[in-house]
C-alpha cells in the first residue's frame, strides 16, 4: 500500500507510549479504527533484539493497518530497526520527531531532532533504502513556539523521500498544555507534495471533519480522546454521536480486559499485567461524560467534560482514585464478586500519574 492509500480521509490512532498496546489497538479496531500506530520503540533496542522492545512491534492478525514508530538518531540503526519492523508485518514505519520527554531528548531522539534537519534527512534516506513499506515522520512545531522549525524539518524529510508527514501542532516546550495551532498544518499542506496528517486537540468526530475541510490535510490523527472513548472511530465513520449508557460503557472495559487476558494469559502473572494496563487505561476511560453536550468541550483538559450521572455504576466508572480502580480490577480481572463501589476518600490520590507520550 502507498501512503495515499493508507491515510487519505481517515482518522488515525496516534502512537502513544503505554496507550496503544496491542489489546487496546484490537479494541479500537472493533470500534472502527482502520489505522493504528503502536507504542514508540527505541531503534537501538530493536536492533539488538531486546525482548521488551520487540513486543512493541507485535501485531495481531485481525489488525487492519498497523504502523510501527521508531525513535533514534543513527541512520544505520534506524534503518536496521525499520527492516526488522517490516519483516514483522508493519504496513508503514514512522520516525518519532516529537517525543518531548527528557529520557528521549537527552539521547538526541524525538523532539531533539527538530533542530537537526540534516540528520532527519539522513535517517529517512537510510530507512527508505532499507524498506519497501512507506516511511513517515511525526513532528512538532519545534523545540519552542518562538522558533518553529517544522517547515525546515519537513522539507528535509520530503527531499529524502519520506512518504507522509504528521504534524502535532504544538512545540516541545508546550507539551500538551497549550491548544494546538492548526494554521501550521494548513501551511505544511501548501508546502509539501506528500500527504500531511494533522494532530492535536481532536476531541470528537466533528473536530476531525472540520480540520480535514479547513486545512486540506490528507488525514487526522487522534490521541488522548481515543483513549477515553474508543468508539470515536465509529462516530467518525458514521458521522454521528454515540452515547454509551453505563452498562454499555462497562462492556467496553470488560472487552479490554478480555483482550488483555488473551495476550497475557489468565494466570497470576498475566493478571498482574492486566491490572497494570487496566489501571492506566481506566484513567482515560473514566473521563467520558455521557450527555455533556458539544459546548462542554474543554480542549485543554477533556477530563472536565460534564459531570458523572447520578447512577452508582456510572459514577464508579468516572473515577480513577486508587480504591475505585482497585475494586474494578478485583471485579473484572481477578473475578471477585461485584464489590460495592468504594466511598470516595477525601484527598485520595489518583490511580496513576499520566505519562502519555506522542
Amino acid at each position: 500500500m502507498t501512503a495515499e492509500e493508507i491515510f487519505r480521509g481517515r482518522l488515525i490512532m496516534a502512537p502513544m507510549s503505554r496507550g496503544t498496546d496491542l489489546p487496546f489497538r484490537r479494541l479500537l479496531n472493533e470500534w472502527g479504527a482502520e489505522v493504528c500506530v503502536g507504542e514508540m520503540a527505541y531503534s537501538h533496542k530493536v536492533a539488538r533484539g531486546d525482548r521488551a522492545e520487540m513486543a512493541l512491534l507485535r501485531r495481531h492478525p485481525e489488525e487492519k493497518i498497523f504502523g510501527v514508530q521508531l525513535a533514534g538518531k543513527k541512520p544505520e540503526v534506524m534503518a536496521e530497526a525499520a527492516q526488522i519492523a517490516e519483516d514483522r508485518g508493519a504496513d508503514f514505519i514512522d520516525v518519532n520527531l516529537g517525543c518531548p520527554i527528557d529520557d528521549a531528548t537527552k539521547r538526541g531522539y524525538g523532539a531533539a531532532l527538530l533542530q537537526r534537519p540534516g540528520r532527519v534527512g539522513d535517517i529517512v534516506r537510510a530507512m527508505k533504502e532499507a524498506c519497501n513499506v512507506p516511511i513517515t515522520v511525526k513532528l512538532r512545531l519545534g523545540w519552542s513556539s518562538e522558533k518553529p522549525t517544522y517547515l525546515k524539518i519537513a522539507r528535509a524529510a520530503e527531499q529524502a523521500g519520506v512518504d507522509a508527514v504528521t504534524l502535532h501542532s504544538r512545540s516541545r516546550a508546550q507539551r500538551y498544555r497549550r491548544p494546538a495551532d492548526w494554521s501550521h498544518v494548513t501551511e505544511l499542506v501548501r508546502e509539501l507534495s506528500v500527504p500531511v496528517i494533522g494532530n492535536g486537540d481532536i476531541l470528537g468526530w466533528r473536530d476531525a471533519e472540520r480540520r480535514l475541510e479547513e486545512t486540506g490535510c490528507a488525514a487526522v490523527m487522534v490521541g488522548r480522546w481515543a483513549l477515553t472513548k474508543p468508539w470515536i472511530f465509529q462516530e467518525f465513520r458514521e458521522r454521528r454521536d454515540i452515547e454509551l449508557d453505563p452498562d454499555e460503557r462497562l462492556a467496553v472495559v470488560r472487552r479490554y480486559v478480555e483482550l488483555c487476558r488473551e495476550l497475557f494469559r489468565d494466570d497470576e502473572k498475566g493478571r498482574v499485567r492486566t491490572r497494570r494496563f487496566l489501571t492506566f487505561h481506566q484513567d482515560f476511560f473514566r473521563r467520558y461524560r455521557r450527555g455533556a453536550g458539544l459546548d462542554a468541550v474543554n480542549s485543554d483538559d477533556p477530563r472536565d467534560w460534564g459531570e458523572p450521572a447520578s447512577n452508582e455504576l456510572e459514577e464508579w466508572l468516572c473515577r480513577a482514585d486508587v480504591p475505585a480502580t482497585d475494586a474494578l480490577c478485583r471485579w473484572l480481572v481477578d473475578g471477585d464478586e461485584v464489590p460495592p463501589p468504594p466511598a470516595v476518600e477525601p484527598g485520595s490520590p489518583r490511580a496513576v500519574k499520566l505519562k502519555v507520550l506522542g
